[in-house]
């Protein structure tokens, strides 16, 4: 094909591109509600936004298709680039290292005031769904299991402790480890009726515990207060000492200034405790029989029957260790926020933590821990972004395209890398050497 018919081509696609972008974005991005004056909705038009959006996607297809370099003829696949064992290894204890210095950079480097929102809408707020990843990780990415109801049983945590707390008095350090066998009791109930299902069927059986698990909150005005939520549930303490400035409190104990950030930062390392034990409690078990028999469920069940593994009990501990860190979660985010209603556990929690586990590679703990700081961080930055209402007028709010952002991001990575960010495994056995292996060479898992 000649260089002329080649950048005819290129551009005949990106204006198709274009026109579909101009489609997508027509009702998203043209078409805006205001408040005018007389408290009514006016519909505002901003046919410039969504010229933007279809003159980008033009440009950017076109050179894709006009100077990209098309591959060779590939040789014989011998599997996928993967980490060098001293980078894999590196990568998590730096990781490790930078979090704990975090909250002493930041008090540092902006003081007090200023660095109590990069320490709690960052730091806490990402390691939540760090954690929360990890645990359906476990389930998705181990066993193959796929669970879009993971976001119920982050729900039965926080309630655990909301309702014990307020009730019967009991503190946070005892409700915690009651949360995470009140989830765990749940993710063994939930394993029972579907451990016949796969693929399709069980994903929709989870979903709809899911939101089972919704409406009962909901609708049980008794129980949970439906949608009124349980508020003034009791903050945590640190062993005991309550962060206030009481003479009885943490900052006058230790001999120190009271601030409010004090409680802030011990969250903080309370969370990443929680994360830390979530990830070496769960590469000890794929290091353990239990999880070898995940492994080998998720890659082909006929061969792990077969071969004599009791799939019953390896799907029950796999739905039911998942739930467990929910439950600590859950209880860890009622503590913090002071308040639960339904609202906070919603399908979209599910379909984010899912995105996650899937974006990192399933299977990959180093994985999904980046793919919590780009999705979770990725919408606390554009909250940030205020120089773009000098582009596109005051109104213009870019946290609430964050949903948006998210599709295309899945897109392109999907396209980009469909295995994930680390597409690369660490064999839970091996003989001489310890290699990383391709992810093209592990199943995805369907349940």
């Amino acid at each position: 094909m000649s260089p002329s018919m080649s950048i005819t081509r290129a551009l005949r696609e990106a204006g198709f591109a274009g026109l579909v972008a101009a489609g997508l974005a027509f009702p998203i991005l043209t078409l805006g509600t205001e408040m005018d004056q007389s408290n009514r909705l006016v519909l505002e038009q901003r046919w410039s936004w969504m010229a933007i959006a279809a003159g980008l996607v033009f440009v950017g297809r076109f050179l894709v298709l006009a100077f990209a370099r098309k591959p060779a003829r590939a040789a014989p696949h011998t599997g996928a680039r993967v980490l060098s064992p001293a980078l894999a290894a590196a990568l998590p204890r730096a990781g490790v290292i930078a979090l704990f210095l975090f909250p002493m950079v930041m008090l540092f480097w902006l003081g007090p005031q200023g660095s109590l929102k990069w320490i709690n809408n960052y730091g806490v707020q990402i390691l939540i769904y760090v954690m929360l990843g990890w645990g359906l990780n476990i389930v998705v990415g181990l066993a193959g299991l796929l669970d879009l109801g993971y976001v119920a049983f982050y729900a039965v945590g926080a309630y655990t402790y909301a309702l014990l707390s307020t009730h019967f008095g009991l503190s946070f350090w005892i409700c915690l480890p009651l949360a995470g066998l009140m989830a765990a009791s749940w993710g063994a109930m939930l394993g029972f009726p579907v451990l016949r299902l796969r693929g399709d069927y069980l994903a929709i059986v989870t979903l709809a515990f899911g939101e089972i698990v919704s409406a009962v909150l909901t609708n049980w005005s008794d129980f949970s207060n439906g949608k009124a939520g349980i508020m003034s549930i009791p903050r945590i303490t640190f062993f005991g000492l309550p962060f206030n400035a009481n003479e009885n409190g943490f900052a006058a104990t230790f001999g120190l200034e009271f601030q409010a950030i004090h409680r802030t930062i011990f969250l903080f390392y309370l969370i990443l405790a929680l994360a830390l034990i979530t990830h070496v409690v769960t590469l000890r078990l794929r290091a353990l029989p239990v999880g070898r028999a995940w492994e080998a469920l998720r890659e082909d069940e006929i061969a792990c029957r077969s071969l004599g593994i009791n799939t019953v009990n390896t799907k029950l501990t796999a739905f039911a260790l998942g739930a467990m860190f929910a439950g600590f979660a859950g209880s860890f985010f009622a503590v913090r926020q002071g308040f639960v209603n339904p609202d906070s556990f919603t399908f979209m929690e599910s379909a984010t933590i899912l995105a996650i586990v899937v974006l990192g590679g399933m299977g990959s703990q180093l994985g999904v821990a980046l793919a919590a700081v780009v999705m979770v961080g990725g919408t606390e930055v554009l909250r940030e972004l205020t120089f773009l209402k000098q582009i596109f007028g005051s109104s213009f709010d870019p946290s609430l395209y964050r949903m948006l952002l998210f599709g295309l991001a899945m897109v392109v990575m999907m396209i980009w890398r469909p295995r994930g960010l680390i597409s690369s495994r660490a064999p839970s056995v091996f003989l001489a050497q310890k290699k990383s292996v391709s992810g093209t060479h592990v199943q995805e898992g369907h349940g």
